[in-house]
């Protein structure tokens, strides 16, 4: 017997066996019961599916109710105090020691009462300690602003002692509204705070270490947005004190501006290296904004005191950004999206203006421009592995070109430019030499008609441009046309033999609407004569397309 057959056997004894203890004990009734009971129970559950939606909206609605509640009672807790307040002051007996004693008192106990709650429900219990640290920092202030209880030696030590409280309650509540009242509060005592910070010096070195201490609180903790706010503050609030009190001290400045950029370079890898986490793109144009202060601060500053040097300088931030990416690349082994396009971006800015508008010579530009074109696109295709310059770079190298090209066009300036009769010839055989390149990449399809069309349109604004009389010119654009028909018979490419009908076009309305006018017998004679045979040729060159394209 097998083993498949004394398995059917021992079942088949097993079902019998059941079968006789079920009809001693009247189990059928049961198991029928059971049945119908499970049979309707589906039908129910059908008729009445649960709301899998309501459910997270109604925790959502009660979540928003519970926050308003919080802030409204928060809220008439300090109007009581309020009411309190001028009750006392009515009577004579509250005075300023005891209205700063109260406020401090008050603070405290409500990051007390937070910090008993937070078990119950963190971020609820966390809104009493937020009012608690805004409470003491109007406390420090109001006690040196208002009534001068104490030195601004003391109040910048409380000052520091309420932003390491909140930076602490920050990580005890998992809550960032208190790094940004520790951020805001520290950073506004140069402001609050009279005769604290003397000089230029003294400021600098105030922020700069509250910069590296949120830096390292950022990377300890894993909060991006506590050296991005300090980023912010440190930049701003320095340049706003320095230009009103401090403007003379242009190299203590620099000397700032040059060390938060080296700060937060750092915490921004190191965050992304100690933490492990790659900087994504909306992280990264977080930081964009910053970036771009810090770079126009510190050109306006070197444009004013160092003109020679800021082009350089500006080149080197971006080789700083350039190689702290490439060490993360490095350390990280995998894209960094968001470091890439910070990168580019900085790099193009960089290039545009320092590179470009501030050294180039205007009589120059537009060589630069011709140049700049294919090296930035040898350099794209050059670089096989990892990810190229980044549509910011582009986008740069593109303004710069269509620039220069509409000035070669149009005739603007161009006597002055060294060598200008043979750029718009140049630009011409550039713009042919893209649409010859970009049209086998499938990734820049939308790009090569285009640049063939700005090529005719460059070759005829030569012939314009370097000819002396009308029939000349009208002569070179049917030559450039019947040229680029049987061109594009030759490498059967419709796209361009289609092109050369704008050159056709061209050349008919130039004769009809121009060149006829108060032109000589003997001229428009020529002019039409050469109209016709080149509309001719033009026309039997473009049926032998069409016949080829058939034949394929």
């Amino acid at each position: 017997m097998s083993q498949e057959q004394s398995i059917e056997t021992r079942l088949a004894l097993i079902e019998a066996r059941l079968s006789r203890i079920e009809s001693k004990l009247a189990l059928p009734k049961v198991i029928a019961a059971e049945s119908a009971i499970a049979k309707a129970t589906p039908a129910i559950k059908a008729e009445n599916p649960p709301p899998l939606h309501s459910t997270s909206t109604e925790e959502s609605r009660n979540s928003s109710i519970t926050t308003l509640l919080g802030w409204s009672g928060a809220a008439a807790l300090v109007m009581a105090a309020v009411y309190l307040i001028r009750l006392a002051l009515d009577s004579g007996w509250l005075t300023p020691e005891r209205q700063i004693g109260l406020a401090i008192a008050g603070g405290f106990t409500l990051i007390g009462t937070g910090l008993a709650l937070r078990h119950a429900n963190r971020q609820y219990a966390s809104l009493l300690p937020a009012g608690g640290i805004v409470t003491l920092f109007l406390a420090v202030y109001g006690a040196h602003m208002f009534y001068g209880l104490i030195s601004p030696q003391m109040a910048t030590a409380g000052v520091m002692i309420v932003a390491a409280l909140s930076l602490w309650l920050c990580r005890v509540f998992a809550s960032e509204l208190y790094a940004l009242f520790a951020v805001a509060g520290s950073y506004a005592a140069p402001f609050l705070i009279e005769n604290v910070l003397v000089d230029v010096t003294d400021l600098a070195i105030y922020f700069s270490a509250w910069s590296v201490i949120f830096s390292i609180y950022a990377v300890w903790t894993g909060r991006r947005l506590v050296y991005l706010l300090a980023l912010y503050f440190a930049l701003i609030g320095f340049d706003v004190i320095q230009r009103d009190t401090m403007h003379e001290e242009w190299i203590a400045a620099l000397v700032f501006q040059t060390l938060q950029f080296a700060i937060f370079s750092v915490a921004a890898a190191a965050f992304s290296i100690r933490r492990n986490e790659p900087m994504t793109r909306e992280v990264a144009i977080a930081h964009l904004p910053a970036l771009l202060i810090f770079y126009f601060l510190q050109y306006a500053l070197l444009a004013a005191h160092l003109p020679g040097y800021a082009p350089w300088i500006a080149l080197a931030t971006a080789g700083v950004v350039a190689l702290l990416y490439f060490i993360s690349q490095n350390l990280m082994r995998q894209p960094l999206p968001g470091g890439h396009f910070l990168l580019s971006a900085y790099v193009a800015l960089v290039l545009f203006h320092a590179g470009y508008l501030e050294s180039v010579p205007d009589e120059w530009t537009p060589w630069v421009a011709f140049v700049l074109v294919p090296a930035v696109a040898w350099f794209s295709v050059a670089r096989t592995s990892g990810q190229g310059l980044g549509w910011p770079v582009w986008l740069g190298v593109g303004i710069i070109a269509i620039v220069n090209y509409m000035r070669i066009v149009s005739d603007v300036g161009t006597s002055e430019i060294p060598g200008g009769d043979a750029l718009p010839i140049l630009y011409a055989l550039e713009c042919y030499a893209a649409y010859w390149f970009v049209q086998r990449r499938h990734t820049l399809q939308n790009l090569y008609i285009p640049l063939l069309y700005a090529g005719h349109i460059c070759a005829m604004a030569a012939a314009v441009h370097l000819l002396d009389d009308r029939l000349s010119t009208s002569l070179a654009w049917g030559m450039l046309a019947t040229g680029c028909l049987g061109f594009a018979i030759h490498r059967r490419d419709r796209i361009l033999g289609q092109s050369s009908l704008l050159i056709f076009a061209a050349s008919a309305g130039k004769v009809l609407i121009y060149d006829l006018h108060q032109s000589a017998p003997l001229m428009r004679i020529g002019i039409l004569l050469v109209l016709g045979l080149s509309l001719y040729a033009g026309g039997w060159l473009y049926q032998r397309m069409l016949s080829s394209r058939e034949e394929t």
